[in-house]
This record gives C-alpha cells, sequence and structure tokens, in this order.
C-alpha cells in the first residue's frame, strides 16, 4: 500500500484549484528544521534568477516557485520557492 508522502506530487503536474501540503527542510547554520504550509495552488511560475543575471547576462538560472492560497479564514497568500527538500503532497 503506497501513501502521498511515499509518491510525492512532481511540480510539472500542480494546476490551479488543487489542495497541497508542501513540506520543506530549512538549514541556517548548524540549525535543520522542518516547515510546513497547506493551501490551495493559485498557480506556478518558473522565475529567472537575479542572482544569476548580475553575474553574466547570459547565465540561464530559474526557480520554480508555487504561490498558494494558505488555509484559514483570511485568504493570505505565500510563496514557496521549489529546491530538492520541498515535499508536495496532497492535502
Amino acid at each position: 500500500m503506497t501513501t502521498a508522502a511515499q509518491n510525492p506530487i512532481p511540480f510539472e503536474s500542480l494546476r490551479p484549484g488543487d489542495h497541497v501540503k508542501i513540506t520543506q527542510r530549512v538549514k541556517v547554520g548548524l540549525k535543520v528544521w522542518t516547515t510546513t504550509v497547506a493551501g490551495t495552488v493559485e498557480r506556478t511560475e518558473r522565475r529567472r534568477e537575479g542572482l544569476a543575471v548580475k553575474r553574466s547576462f547570459d547565465d540561464k538560472a530559474f526557480a520554480d516557485a508555487i504561490i498558494l492560497k494558505k488555509d484559514g479564514g483570511i485568504g493570505e497568500e505565500t510563496t514557496v520557492t521549489m529546491d530538492e527538500y520541498t515535499h508536495i503532497d496532497r492535502a
């Protein structure tokens, strides 16, 4: 039997209206922790990284971002930038 935690959702398959839970591992110095956010996908974007553009105009570095409307009554939005420690599950 498989569960959602064992089968994370690929970024490319996300669609507006999908309800997801995103978990990321954060490391600052020697400290490591995880953070989780749940909400509805508003849109996904592939953004060009500004740091790479400053080095050389021809560098092409991109980051995948998910814009979520967080769960709760306020309707707060947040942006999650994907990395190798990001896991997306259906909520």
